[in-house]
């Protein structure tokens, strides 16, 4: 018994001590692999973070304008088109916007759910300054350019695209945004083969005066609304003048003689790139019309006054030298790229409404 009671009390003392070696050797290899984890995991966050950073700096480039008749040509030769036919550098202009919105780096962003795209605002308000215009294009187109007169019948390929570019611009699923909009565009590809084919008579394009001067009013109005918020970046006591100019004139709900408008310093740059997608979008339909309303801008001695309008929204195109837009005061210290903006806008806007006039002379 004592043999066997000095054995236990022997490895009573052995197993403590080997217990406490066993932690004095273990505790500081464990604590230096928990530290390894860590910074390991730091610096795939961080790469992950400076991923997502640069991708985002590089998806919020603005895509550079291209050439009308270089991208009409490639349209026409996969058409087989013998050559070019009237209202083909319009549809093919349109085609181009349209596929630049969802082909470009970075693709379709504006219903993007994962970052970068997610955060990435001022791209998303350029793509939806685009987005508009070609939605008020492709409505002359079925509207308008494909019509003999108000009583003809609609494209049937128009009818079907433009109300696909009206779906809503930020449809995650079930369906996509891009793919509401492809389909459009696909139904412009149809429109522009059938035009190209001089055995159908059903498919017309008419460059008439009246039908570009109904396309230009509506620009004309979409560039006044953006001027006026672009200048209202600063904040700006305004007359009312709703109602002025006649006398029968009335109003739903009563308003003040002097109202006070000011863009919030929130939305800000949001207005200025949907500016920048909107006349970038119009430059190129602008320049598309030199081609196909070539004949009626001779006739009416108006192609000066495009050649104007085109040099405005070329000068809005500039490249920002400031990596955030600034809004500072009107004649203060720092600049202020809205009111630079809206000077352009308001340029080629007045230039507009005298071409419509030129339109509207016999």
């Amino acid at each position: 018994m004592s043999r066997m009671q000095s054995i236990k009390d022997g490895l009573r003392r052995l197993l403590p001590g080997r217990a406490s070696d066993a932690s004095s050797t273990s505790g500081p290899s464990a604590t230096k692999k928990t530290s390894m984890r860590a910074r390991a995991s730091g610096i795939a966050v961080g790469v992950v973070v400076l991923a997502i950073v640069v991708l985002g700096i590089y998806w919020s480039r603005e895509p550079a304008a291209f050439d009308v008749q270089s991208v009409t040509a490639q349209r026409l030769e996969m058409s087989n088109a013998g050559s070019e036919v009237v209202g083909a550098a319009s549809t093919a202009t349109l085609i181009t916007a349209a596929n630049t919105l969802l082909d470009k780096p970075g693709g379709y962003i504006s219903n993007d759910v994962m970052p970068p795209g997610l955060y990435l605002d001022n791209i998303a308000n350029w793509e939806f300054g685009v987005l508009v215009q070609v939605r008020d294009f492709s409505r002359a187109f079925r509207e308008n350019f494909s019509r003999s007169q108000s009583q003809s019948t609609e494209d049937v390929d128009l009818n079907r695209a433009e109300p696909k570019f009206n779906f809503d611009n930020d449809s995650w699923l079930f369906p996509a945004s891009e793919s509401e909009y492809r389909e459009a565009i696909g139904y412009l590809e149809s429109y522009l083969s059938r035009i190209s084919d001089p055995a159908n008579e059903e498919a017309q394009f008419y460059a008439r005066a009246d039908n570009l001067a109904s396309w230009l009013l509506n620009v004309e109005s979409r560039l006044g609304s953006l001027s006026q918020r672009l200048s209202a970046s600063v904040g700006q006591a305004r007359a009312n003048t709703d109602t002025a100019g006649e006398s029968a004139a009335a109003q739903s709900t009563p308003a003040a003689a002097t109202v006070t408008v000011k863009t919030p310093w929130t939305e800000i740059d949001d207005v200025f790139y949907e500016a920048r997608g909107a006349t970038w979008a119009l430059l190129h339909f602008l320049r598309a019309a030199q081609v196909d309303f070539e004949q009626v801008l001779d006739d009416k001695n108006a192609q000066a006054s495009v050649e104007q309008i085109i040099r405005e929204l070329e000068a809005s195109q500039r490249a920002v030298m400031f990596p955030v837009i600034l809004n500072g005061s009107g004649f203060g210290v720092f600049a202020n790229h809205s009111l630079t903006m809206a000077n352009y806008v308001s340029r080629a806007n007045a230039a507009i409404s005298d071409l419509r006039d030129l339109l509207s002379q016999g």
